[in-house]
């Protein structure tokens, strides 16, 4: 059996106290970033691989069903806004198309067809990079989608939570997070879906930072879609230039970004 699929550490869950469920839950949630910590070196050689893609070019695809779908989906819907990239550099699949996001579409995991359907509608190419999410490891479509691409020269990977998975054993660089049994036996939303979040995290912000999208610790890039970001992103200008709000936000708001703000006024002084 699985790692994923053996029986939680508690029993009689329904017999416990209010309190007891949240101190069950919150210990065992306490062991997931150890777990990960473990897979760092996967996770390095995989960033590694990707920055040197997508400085030629390629892009991130993240494949997935279920949780595991819609954390890739979620992940990469966050890239455009917070370092300032266009949608297409980082792109969320999940098995059954967008309506899976919300609602489980029977039975789309189990076809190993789909993915690569779903990725050949992007003109996938060998710059690419495809992840592979699967808590499992042996989650049909995925396996699919990896194996399609890996048969055509594209740079494979996945993000798994047992040991010695079919979907490792099908990918160039595997990333295993162990985070032992679940709370409630085989619910995955819980640690590893909370273990795939944060390598996922570490995925796609360092890779961002490789290539420049921050600057100092800031997200000097971010989109200002709303009043918290604009308020943000001017007190950054704030203090990258010594200057202050209103001129900061006037000069934010001309040109759009801190980045542009920061630079555009260092070259208008300087000349």
């Amino acid at each position: 059996m699985s790692v994923t699929e053996s029986s939680s550490h508690y029993q009689n869950l329904e017999q416990m106290s209010l309190m007891e469920l949240l101190q069950g839950i919150n210990n065992e949630d306490k062991t997931v970033p150890l777990a990960v910590e473990k897979s760092l070196p996967q996770i390095e050689a995989l960033v590694k691989v990707i920055v040197t893609k997508m400085k030629h070019g390629g892009r991130l695809f993240y494949i997935g069903a279920g949780t595991s779908g819609r954390l890739g989906i979620v992940d990469a819907s966050e890239c455009p806004p917070t370092f300032g990239v266009p949608h297409d550099w980082v792109i969320g699949l999940i098995a059954g198309g967008d309506i899976a996001i919300r609602k489980a579409v029977e039975f789309a995991e189990d076809d190993t067809l789909q993915a690569w359907k779903d990725l050949d509608k992007y003109n996938i190419a060998t710059d690419d990079v495809v992840v592979g999410i699967a808590a499992s490891g042996r989650t049909p479509y995925v396996i699919g989608g990896v194996k399609a691409a890996k048969e055509k020269g594209i740079t494979t990977a996945c993000i798994v939570c047992n040991d010695n998975t079919v979907l490792s054993s099908e990918v160039d660089f595997p990333i295993e997070v162990v985070v032992g049994p679940e709370f409630v036996t085989g619910s995955t939303r819980m640690k590893s879906g909370t273990a795939q979040k944060l390598v996922l995290n570490m995925i796609s912000t360092s890779v961002m930072i490789q290539l420049g999208r921050v600057k100092g610790n800031k997200m000097v890039d971010m989109q200002l879609s709303n009043h918290k970001l604009v308020d943000r992103g001017t007190k950054m200008v704030m203090d990258e230039l010594g200057i202050d709000y209103s001129l900061a936000n006037t000069l934010l708001k001309k040109h759009g970004s801190v980045r542009k703000a920061v630079e555009t006024f260092n070259k208008n002084n300087i000349s």
